[in-house]
């Protein structure tokens, strides 16, 4: 996989405007919309639900949709976003009994599944179900709040994550979210990441088209030096 998708978190846009958003966001050179879905149960907050996935569908956005539950129990949500018309589901290993029934269920409704990892939870829970897997999302800032600071030991737990995705054979993406920046996304790119979450760091800037090729610069950047990292093979 050698491509990079760009996913602005739809928390940090004008609600009042949300399709707006959306659309001003992907012509400005955005791949996906990444939503963050929290129950103020497994995290401390309270944020959307899928109605606000059908709206966007309605209002025309065609690109695909990131969603990330931050919700306990999560089955139920599953078949709830999935009509809606979500693309990713993304679900935590400790928000669910039975991981591979989720991820199974996730599957067998036509989205693409993926697994989150909170900052200080390990990476064991992946072991087992690399083949349900289209995406391993990692959390470099605790989940619950937008606009938090990058946790640099996430780093480490990237190039970590990199190694098992090469090592499985197996399509996934590794995704990050959580204080992603133009001053951190080089470093994030070179530590293994293919998928960017950004929120306030797009969403705040005035121009959208300017800040996400700023990002793609420092992306390719960050991509190009891990490459002349690696040992050459004869």
């Amino acid at each position: 996989m050698n491509n990079f998708l760009i996913a602005p978190s739809i928390l940090a846009a004008d609600f009042a405007r949300l399709g707006d958003e959306a659309e001003k966001i992907l012509l400005a050179g955005a791949d996906v919309i990444h939503m963050d879905v929290m129950d103020n149960h497994y995290v401390p907050n309270l944020t959307m639900g899928p109605m606000v996935c059908k709206a966007l569908r309605d209002f025309g956005v065609s690109a695909p949709i990131d969603v990330h539950l931050m919700v306990s129990p999560v089955d139920r949500i599953i078949t709830d976003f999935a009509e809606a018309g979500a693309d990713y589901i993304s679900v935590h290993p400790d928000a669910t009994i039975h991981l591979d029934r989720s991820l199974s269920l996730i599957k067998s409704l036509g989205c693409k599944a993926g697994l989150v990892f909170n900052p200080a939870t390990p990476l064991d829970a992946c072991q087992y179900v690399l083949d349900k897997l289209d995406l391993i999302l990692l959390m470099s800032v605790n989940p619950g709040f937008g606009g938090q600071v990058f946790i640099p030991t996430v780093l480490d737990k990237l190039k970590t994550a990199r190694n098992i995705i090469d090592n499985s054979g197996f399509d996934i993406r590794l995704e990050i979210d959580g204080g992603v920046k133009l001053s951190n996304i080089a470093d994030i790119a070179s530590a293994g990441a293919d998928m960017f979450v950004a929120g306030t760091a797009l969403f705040d800037e005035d121009d959208y088209f300017k800040a996400i090729t700023q990002f793609r610069e420092q992306i390719e950047k960050g991509a190009h030096q891990s490459l002349s990292k690696k040992p050459f093979k004869q």
